[in-house]
């Protein structure tokens, strides 16, 4: 790989020249059916689970035959057959998705562990203390491999970490801290299946720091200027492959012929999968393909709705909707801050933990990127989590496992993400800047998220439930301010409303007002004023944002000929504004009107209930921009 690269043959090598002891080690003192999430420097892992090198060479080189068809680089996909599952670029990002694999080993009731790689400059990462408090307080069969290799990228480790040993960070978490020789092979392997054991054991994680040196550049490209000669010459006659061989003629395993013989058996062997990968052709695609690739394709048929129903609010709704997928599959969990005994901080859980009991209603700790990246490792082991966020303000805070690990999974290498995400949103509820905002527009930009935003108990039921079916990961936005208002009739069995298809709540002949959420409300109170000024107006609910129906809005175009896009969350960079253009882009010509947004001021929501709603709330100029539509 240093070869070719120097040759341009490849783009990027991130080198474990020096400390290939550790993955090697680690991976040959496991069993096969063991998880394992290694990083980009965890070459020996790929090839000690004997990892076909032909596709793994094209994979590399983003040629034609490689694991991701193009989509992705070096260890960045997962293999399911050979256990095992890639990295993504944003360090620590791994670790809480490793506690999720091991969540669904315990679930499952079998000795399956988790082996999760990072680096030392990864144990600065939230996510690296989120893990090791998941990890830490339910006993995960999980093993933490720091590799301590003295830089990240150009910044010693002393510089950046106040303690001399890694390891001693599990004390904080109530689990073992082991520092071990990475360079020794041997010590890797007895240290990996002492910790394995007591893992499987039922007695929880272990933290391994692995002590060892990175001998290249972060990435090849960047080089080693920065760190000092003698210390280059120190750990060069500490390298593992020349230590372990020779032990082995030391202790007369093997002679230096067998060894030399062997060198060349392996070399043949890599110089015909790299020259095969070479000769390959680079990826070729087609735009419809590429964007069929982003989300999974469901299976399963849609419910179609009972004629027997009950009156419910919709916090009701919501609650029944997870209360009969979660009868219905074993699989389904709910996790989240306060969602067990106390029923989540606004009940939409209520007694679902006296039902299910505390393994598939399970309260986390305050936190909410470890949350999201376990949903994915349990997803990956055949779950269908529903994750709670307090708050959908605090979903900030988990943004980076939503919109890069989460929503890039499919498409980079074909595994379903079955994870909804409800967040509570919205105001009017007088609660100031953090308990109010709506941020759908944050992952309407993020392909491979679908955006769900109810605004009925119908469709709050029907709407979960085949959210919680679907194979992609859901935002499933939830009103605060309808959980207790909205209420109507509601199917009493289980029954899907289909993502991406919206309602029309009353016809009209003059203009369209298309909104979603709480703008419903304010949409029929407006439309219910025309007719005594002589006309009607069409309301559209979309329900779900991606993917949006648009062919519906279309539709009502061609018969009103106007166009009043509402919602709740502020004007610049909201949703409206993707309407509005792609409304304009595909129904011009329907248009005898320019497309009106009314949004909330572009400011914080205030504390106020009086300023929320007199100032900056999108209702209070709805009624002004309806007419001067209208009047057009």
């Amino acid at each position: 790989m240093l070869r070719l690269i120097r040759h341009n043959r490849i783009s990027k090598w991130f080198s474990g020249y020096g400390q290939e002891a550790i993955a090697v080690g680690c991976t040959w003192a496991l069993r096969k059916t063991d998880v394992i999430l290694p990083l980009h420097r965890n070459l020996g892992v790929w090839t000690t689970r004997q990892v076909p090198l032909r596709p793994l060479f094209c994979q590399m080189m983003g040629k034609a035959g490689g694991y991701t068809q193009g989509r992705d680089r070096t260890f960045h996909f997962g293999l399911p057959e050979k256990r095992l599952v890639g990295m993504i670029s944003h360090l620590g990002a791994m670790l809480p998705v490793a506690c999720g694999i091991a969540q669904a080993a315990q679930l499952k009731g079998n000795e399956d562990i988790a082996v999760v790689f990072c680096g030392d400059g990864a144990t600065r990462e939230g996510d690296f203390h989120e893990a090791c408090s998941l990890a830490g307080i339910w006993d995960l069969p999980v093993l933490f491999i720091v590799e301590n290799n003295g830089y990240g990228l150009s910044t010693p480790t002393e510089e950046a970490v106040p303690i001399a040993n890694l390891a001693d960070a599990a004390s904080g978490y109530g689990f073992p801290g082991i520092s071990v020789d990475g360079n020794d092979v041997l010590s890797v392997v007895t240290a990996v299946q002492s910790a394995a054991a007591h893992a499987r054991q039922g007695s929880g994680p272990t933290l391994l720091e692995m002590k060892t040196f990175r001998r290249r550049g972060h990435e090849e490209a960047s080089g080693v200027k920065y760190v000092p000669q003698a210390l280059m010459e120190e750990w060069a006659a500490k390298d593992p492959v020349e230590l372990y061989t020779a032990r082995m003629i030391e202790n007369e395993v093997v002679t230096p012929r067998e060894i030399e013989a062997m060198r060349g058996e392996i070399s043949r062997e890599v110089e015909a999968a790299s020259e095969y990968a070479l000769a390959q052709p680079l990826m070729e695609s087609t735009a419809s393909r590429e964007k069929r690739s982003v989300f999974a394709i469901g299976s399963a048929p849609l419910r179609q709705p009972d004629s027997k129903t009950s009156e419910l609010r919709l916090v009701d709704a919501i609650c029944e909707a997870m209360r009969q997928a979660m009868e219905e599959d074993e699989r389904v969990l709910l996790m989240g801050q306060d969602v067990a005994g106390y029923g989540g901080v606004f009940k939409a859980s209520a007694g679902l933990l006296e039902q299910f009991g505390a393994t598939r209603v399970r309260n986390t700790p305050i936190m909410e990127s470890g949350v999201l990246g376990a949903a994915l490792g349990l997803t990956l082991e055949g779950f269908r989590p529903i994750i709670e966020m307090q708050y959908a303000d605090f979903i900030s805070c988990g943004f980076n496992q939503i919109v890069n690990n989460l929503a890039t999974t499919h498409y980079r290498w074909n595994a379903p993400v079955n994870v909804t995400i409800r967040a509570p949103f919205g105001g009017h509820i007088g609660a100031g800047p953090f308990h109010s905002q709506s941020k759908e527009a944050w992952f309407c930009h993020v392909p491979g998220l679908k955006v769900v935003v109810p605004s009925t108990p119908y469709d709050a039921k029907g709407l979960l439930l085949a959210s919680a079916a679907d194979p992609n990961p859901v935002l499933y936005f939830e009103h605060k301010y309808l959980y207790r208002s909205q209420r109507g009739e509601v199917p009493n069995a289980a029954f899907d409303v289909p993502l991406g298809k919206a309602v029309r709540l009353c016809s009209g002949r003059d203009a369209t007002i298309v909104t979603y959420g709480l703008g419903v409300q304010w949409a029929l109170e407006a439309a219910q004023l025309q007719p005594q000024n002589g006309f009607s107006v069409e309301v559209i609910d979309l329900r779900t944002l991606i993917p949006w129906d648009q062919d519906t809005v279309l539709q009502s175009l061609k018969k009103t000929g106007r166009l009043l896009i509402l919602h709740e969350a502020t004007m610049t960079g909201g949703f409206g504004a993707e309407i509005a253009a792609r409304i304009t882009e595909k129904g011009f010509e329907y248009l005898d009107a320019p497309p009106v947004r009314v949004a909330s001021l572009d400011t914080p929501v205030p504390f106020s209930i009086n300023l929320e709603k007199e100032i900056f709330s999108a209702r209070a100029r709805l009624q002004e921009a309806l007419e001067h539509l209208l009047a057009y």
